[in-house]
């Protein structure tokens, strides 16, 4: 039988071809670089499980802000560990709280970097659930009150999007008409509407302070198995005015970023969490994988099935190499 006409090799002959034909093109104004602030000055603390990222006083943290916008990085996110803890997240809105003088900082210094702020109550309440206990329960509504003050108050700090990720059923309408009444019609939400009870966020405990004390967060994450459910948490956080939305983590659910992608007709972000970033790393360290490569890999994958903007721990090295 005669050779088959097509030869697609032809155009992997090179680098140089590899490049000119390539579908799938990273830049680093997609990454949105996580960043944990706390209190005190000079303060650099390495997280162990996530090496090469920091728990950075408000000083530092400008300082890390400088060079990710000298990197072309589109964004950084930001998650506080407050100087005390109560059960009723008081430190998450207070007008002085740690995230919102690190946005004050952030904004002085370094002020056309977009700044997104984490809107939750976890790493704020003594018992490290999300929001108000009620006979042993999250209450969803109580905790709506919560939400929306933390966003208001960041919103007055300056920050430019804010981003709840508390899985509350209501939270972005209770949030977008909290900024709408305070004057901050323009400040768009990023929500996270498809938030998962994943195996992945341990680091993140870590690095946050925010293990819950008693039970798990199940009751108010989403199920794992239940790709329909996240279709319809998407559409609901959209009808409530959320302006762009998150599926987090990220390579566990890449055929529900292609979904929401074919869906929905809005900016579409996916996280890239820290037990995706640290067994990475762990591996790399082992000599299994190239961590270079797979880092490259992984975030090409995200964008491919269709999320515009990642959040990944990951930004600085990859805004360097895309």
């Amino acid at each position: 039988m005669p050779f088959p006409i097509h030869r697609p090799r032809r155009l992997r002959s090179s680098e140089a071809m590899r490049g000119l034909v390539r579908e799938t093109r990273l830049a680093p104004s997609q990454l949105v670089l996580p960043l944990f602030v706390c209190p005190g000055e000079g303060v650099r603390r390495e997280i162990s499980s996530m090496p090469g990222n920091y728990q950075l006083s408000v000083d530092e943290l400008v300082k890390e802000c400088a060079e990710v916008k000298s990197l072309g990085v589109g964004a950084v996110i930001l998650f506080g560990l407050p100087e005390t803890k109560d059960d009723v997240a008081s430190g998450a809105y207070a007008e002085d709280g740690i995230v919102q003088r690190a946005v004050r900082a952030i904004k002085r210094d370094v002020p056309a970097l977009l700044v997104i702020t984490d809107v939750c109550n976890c790493e704020y309440t003594s018992h490290g659930h999300c929001g108000k206990i009620v006979d042993g329960e999250v209450d969803n509504d109580a905790t709506l009150e919560w939400l929306a003050a933390s966003a208001l108050s960041h919103a007055r700090a300056g920050a430019d999007i804010v981003a709840p990720s508390d899985m509350m059923d209501g939270r972005v309408g209770a949030i977008r008409a909290a900024l709408d009444r305070g004057g901050f019609r323009k400040i768009p939400i990023l929500s996270y509407a498809a938030k998962f009870a994943s195996g992945f966020y341990g680091p993140f405990r870590e690095a946050a302070e925010s293990a819950p004390q008693f039970g798990d967060r199940r009751g108010y994450q989403m199920d794992p198995a239940n790709g329909r459910e996240a279709m319809k948490e998407i559409a609901l956080d959209l009808e409530e005015g959320a302006d762009m939305i998150m599926v987090k983590p990220a390579l566990p659910y890449l055929d529900l970023i292609w979904q929401a992608r074919q869906r929905f007709d809005v900016p579409i972000a996916a996280y890239q969490v820290s037990g995706e970033f640290s067994m990475i790393l762990a591996a790399a360290r082992n000599g299994w994988i190239d961590a270079e490569r797979i880092m490259m890999e992984t975030l090409t994958s995200i964008h491919r099935a269709g999320a515009g903007i990642i959040l990944t721990y990951f930004a600085k090295e990859a805004a360097k190499r895309c």
